[in-house]
């Protein structure tokens, strides 16, 4: 892949993962905000376009399988991964974050008050992202599997479907929602450090959090940069 100013970020990230920590690095959005050229991120985030540029294909000559393997995915194949891989680990995830926050709160929470705030977040963030899984697993992804079975021929009643572009939208603001929140969660953990009266809990927790949260941002970068858009045309290609 050739990369210059006018690549768009996600599809660069789509292309390869691994250029994932190059970006967060200098602070550019690939998930929540991958849909703009390199050169207008590079200058949200005061960077030199062609440093940066030089970076990303040093590490891009090293291939990623695994994206490989995503980009071969029919789409209805890639709701389902996503549901099986990403979906299922927040849900594992959360009734254990829960549990050792408030562990902390308990233990911890005089001497680092912020503890509570990250709590809050993260309960709030619990809540909103259990809806957030619902909605796209009984209504959003059910849609798109109709759309693929349609492009192959298969006798599909869309005359129900009121088009996926209503729902992705709503994914889209909950998506930079919770890419919000776990900004502020980095923030008030110094990126996930333990202090040094931090216990082995105190530890994990912060180490699960930050596992969570990079879980998230690919969880986002396949729906925002690959599955929706990629939706959104086949849709429109079954309404020519």
């Amino acid at each position: 892949m050739k990369i210059d100013a006018k690549t768009i970020v996600g599809n660069i990230v789509k292309e390869n993962y691994k250029v994932a920590p190059v970006l967060e690095g200098y602070n550019i959005d690939f998930c929540c905000g991958g849909n703009i050229s390199l050169a207008a991120a590079c200058e949200r985030a005061s960077v030199e376009v062609d440093e940066l540029i030089s970076r990303l294909e040093e590490v891009m000559k090293d291939e990623d399988f695994d994206a490989r393997f995503i980009r071969s995915l029919e789409l209805d194949q890639l709701a389902d991964y996503i549901e099986k891989r990403h979906h299922a680990y927040v849900k594992e995830r959360i009734p254990f974050l829960k549990a050792k926050l408030e562990k902390l709160c308990s233990v911890h929470g005089s001497q680092h008050p912020e503890l509570f705030e990250v709590e809050e977040l993260f309960n709030e963030s619990a809540q909103n992202l259990s809806m957030h899984l619902m909605k796209e697993e009984l209504i959003l992804f059910p849609l798109i599997r109709k759309l693929v079975k349609a492009s192959k021929g298969e006798a599909v009643d869309l005359s129900d479907m009121h088009g996926v572009e209503s729902p992705i939208k709503v994914m889209l603001a909950e998506h930079d929602a919770e890419g919000e929140r776990f900004k502020t969660i980095s923030k008030l953990t110094k990126e996930y450090q333990t202090p040094d009266d931090g216990c082995n809990t105190y530890e994990v927790t912060m180490r699960t959090l930050q596992e969570f949260e990079e879980d998230l941002h690919r969880h986002i970068h396949l729906e925002n940069n690959i599955l929706f858009p990629e939706a959104l045309i086949l849709e429109e290609k079954l309404g020519e």
